[in-house]
């Protein structure tokens, strides 16, 4: 049960929040339930949005790694909501469900490029706790991406540390189109919806 009831859309009195909301919805299947409680403090949800779309649909990673990276670092922070949203974009995004699935190993699966592993490797570390990260990592890194897209990659990380205390402090409430994507691309790895059913 969630801490904060998501706020319904008909309450959200500005326009360019509303509209925001929509897009949410017409691109993922839902307007996640993370933003539709963060709106009762509406620059807060503005600079969010921001800030996401910012990250993960501007520059030059492909979004599919991206997506990808944003799920490694919800893996290593254990957020299963965060988890469920980024099975579900990363498989808008052209992710099979075997390689979504296979992220868990990505290191032995012919299904990832070594950047992506490289990309993957960094976000299991700094997800799970940001010193792990070393100097290895980001030589590895600098073999596959110029310096503007390991910024990105490391903004894609540092957002979802947000997204993961966000949403596992508030119990946010996972949506049913986040939860059967998952069910089908991670669930036989592990994946359930914990506080978050």
């Amino acid at each position: 049960m969630p801490h904060l009831s998501p706020v319904p859309l008909a309450d959200v009195k500005d326009n360019d929040i509303r509209e925001r909301f929509e897009h949410y919805k017409k691109t993922r299947g839902f307007t996640p339930n993370s933003i539709m409680t963060m709106v009762r403090r509406p620059n807060i949800v503005r600079a969010f949005m921001a800030l996401n779309q910012a990250v993960l649909y501007e520059g030059t990673v492909p979004e599919e790694t991206k997506m990808l990276v944003s799920l490694a670092s919800s893996y290593a922070a254990g957020c299963l909501y965060c988890q469920s949203h980024m099975t579900n974009l990363a498989s808008i995004y052209k992710a099979s469900d075997a390689k979504i699935a296979a992220l868990w190993d990505f290191e032995n699966s012919a299904l990832f490029t070594p950047a992506e592993r490289a990309a993957i490797s960094l976000a299991l570390k700094a997800g799970k706790v940001p010193n792990e990260a070393t100097d290895a990592d980001f030589d590895e890194m600098k073999k596959h991406y110029n310096d503007e897209q390991i910024v990105e990659i490391v903004a894609a990380i540092a957002l979802f540390g947000y997204l993961n205390r966000w949403n596992d402090t508030m119990a946010t409430t996972l949506e049913p189109l986040a939860a059967e994507v998952a069910e089908r691309a991670i669930g036989a790895v592990g994946w359930e919806k914990g506080k978050h059913g």
